[in-house]
């Protein structure tokens, strides 16, 4: 009988079965899938076939041949020697090999890494390093516990809003570049600001290269939609346009420097060699004091926070972006970056994550397996080892144009109107989080985003939808009171509030308020004791409370708090029989009244 399971179960509390859930987790850890989720290459290296082999190296040294021209630039955003964008640019596409779950994505520096830890890398390139293991540890940690549920509370609006304005603040940051002038800020105002208080020393050598570059990259974009000839030149034409570029202006600025004379800003030296592989920094020396590990932390401050943030936002999103119907594993992911980190800070990288371009690149290119990455991080090796001597004659504003012609593809304005149609509040967390990144920072930018994202959950949380309409039935006149989402401590004084003005704004004597519950699936301590006082405060109003049909973890909930409010929970009726029970039975509860008894009444009266 149900009356009686609810009788036995009402009062008592469904606690999770510890034991059992120790040997379930025993178990999933001894079986061979956990090993190979955690080890992604387990799974694909064994149906490697020869034929992927030439697909993998024709994607992979395409992807190298842009990943090494931006590796130089990033490097130069971040405020460090180029070389050290080329350190960044190899370990990470070794170790996804391992760990990594999507085979496009290609991990690397980033303009919006770059950008920041420009900051406290102008300061000692240790401070870059050092930011890169403790990321990459915090990063695999949150892997490891399977927090990649934590990327969902960070929406579209905000993602979009942050990756616009720093598109924005990188691309302005190296309008001075693109013109051969010299900024002191990579910050959107002053860049600007410097710009226009030093037009008159515009170089106009460089002025014509890097505006010529920037549409050379544009234009070059497009030629994948020329009708005639064969499409697949088109394609890697257009693939390879980053490396034309810097193999033109380095051809360029040689050609024209052989008589002393050189009309181009140059990157200049670059170090040679591969990085020495040992432990980051864990202190340095800054203009000859000694800076402790302490001061190093307290001197990054926020960002390491927001640089994991960041990187998981940009390695989730681009997996989601190429998945083609997989289901993304944040959390793997997660751990995939948390290694590309934590290896490459042995080898002086930067903090690095997931590639958008070069990722779109590795796709195109039609790679089929994450050994692409073998390749690229084998060019980038080769071009530290035997082409650094050739860098020195980069020009810098083919590097600028390099770079803003890569944030134009990144400011998506389309997707504006697309908020506006579909949800015009959604437009309060973009416009919150792109004026913070732009006017504050990008660190804070993001949070105050988050934030602005929050309140409308809490909003909601603490007013639910609840609908109150007066029904008469038999007479007897009846305050309905549905509940349209579940209840917590945000919306317990709502409900409670919202119920007794009801009740008081009427102009008749209302005796009976019953709260629907079917969809109130769960409550805390804070709703059951607002149910509690609410039971009491219509008492005082001469008006009854029932629950009418609540999850019975619900009901126990209060019923463990207050075991006379059993009677005041009522299941399986209909809502006219509840009422005509409540009224005509002898003492006045209908949780004392049968199904069977409140039909007959209502047989009866009818």
């Amino acid at each position: 009988m149900r009356a009686d399971y609810i009788n036995d179960n009402l009062y008592r509390e469904q606690m999770p079965d510890v034991g059992s859930l120790l040997r379930d987790t025993e178990r999933k850890l001894c079986r061979p899938s956990t090993i190979t989720n955690k080890f992604p290459i387990l799974t694909w290296l064994p149906r490697y076939r020869a034929a992927y082999l030439v697909q993998d190296f024709i994607a992979g040294f395409t992807v190298g041949l842009t990943t090494i021209p931006q590796a130089i630039a990033y490097g130069v955003v971040a405020g460090l020697e180029p070389q050290y964008g080329l350190y960044s640019a190899f370990m990470g596409c070794f170790m996804y090999i391992v760990f990594g779950s999507c085979k496009d994505v290609t991990i690397a520096t980033t303009a919006i890494m770059a950008l920041m830890v420009n900051q406290y890398a102008t300061i000692s390139p240790d401070y870059a390093v050092l930011v890169c293991f403790l990321a990459g540890s915090i990063i695999l940690l949150l892997g490891l516990l399977n927090m990649g549920v934590l990327v969902r509370f960070i929406s579209i609006p905000v993602i979009t809003g942050f990756t616009m304005a720093a598109a924005i603040t990188i691309g302005s940051a190296q309008i001075n570049n693109l013109f051969g002038l010299t900024s002191p800020s990579n910050d959107l105002l002053p860049a600007w600001e410097n710009f226009f208080t030093h037009l008159p020393s515009i170089r106009k050598w460089d002025a014509l290269l890097g505006v010529c570059t920037l549409v050379f990259l544009l234009l070059m974009k497009q030629v994948t939609r020329i009708k005639f000839g064969h499409r697949l030149i088109w394609k890697y034409l257009s693939l390879s346009r980053n490396a034309l570029a810097v193999i033109f202006g380095t051809f360029l600025a040689y050609i024209l420097s052989r008589d002393g004379n050189q009309p181009f800003r140059v990157t200049g030296n670059i170090t040679a060699g591969v990085p020495p592989f040992r432990l980051p920094p864990f202190s340095t020396t800054v203009d000859g004091e000694y800076v402790s590990f302490g001061e190093m932390i307290s001197t990054v401050g926020a960002s390491l926070g927001s640089i994991p943030m960041i990187a998981i936002l940009e390695i989730v999103a681009i997996s989601k972006a190429f998945s083609k119907g997989k289901i993304v594993d944040a959390s793997q992911e997660m751990i995939a970056l948390g290694m590309c980190n934590i290896m490459g800070s042995f080898v002086l990288s930067m903090p690095v994550t997931g590639s958008f371009t070069r990722t779109a690149v590795n796709n195109a290119s039609g790679v089929q397996t994450p050994l692409g990455g073998a390749v690229t991080g084998t060019l980038v090796l080769m071009a530290l080892a035997f082409l650094t001597q050739t860098f020195y004659f980069i020009p810098k504003t083919t590097l600028a144009a390099l770079i803003i012609a890569a944030m134009i593809s990144l400011v998506e304005l389309e997707k504006v109107p697309d908020m506006w149609r579909s949800k015009k509040r959604d437009l309060f967390p973009f416009l919150v989080t792109i004026l913070t990144c732009l006017f504050w920072s990008l660190e804070y930018g993001i949070l105050c985003g988050i934030g602005a994202n929050l309140i409308y959950i809490l909003y909601s949380s603490a007013r639910p939808q609840i609908v109150i309409t007066l029904e008469k039935i038999n007479g007897y006149e009846v305050a309905l009171v549905d509940v349209k989402q579940k209840l917590d401590y945000a919306s317990a004084e709502f409900l409670k509030e919202k119920v007794v003005r009801f009740i008081n704004q009427q102009h008749t004597k209302i005796q009976l308020a019953v709260i629907k519950g079917q969809e109130i699936n769960s409550i805390d301590y804070t709703v059951a004791m607002n149910i509690i006082s609410l039971q009491g405060d219509l008492k005082a109003l001469n008006c009854d409370l029932i629950c009418w049909n609540w999850n019975i973890a619900s009901a126990g909930v209060v019923c463990r708090l207050k075991t006379e409010l059993r009677r005041v929970f009522v299941f399986d009726f209909n809502f006219e029989e509840l009422v005509i029970s409540h009224f005509q039975s002898p003492s006045n509860t209908a949780s004392t009244v049968t199904i069977e008894t409140a039909q007959e009444q209502a047989n009866a009266t009818s």
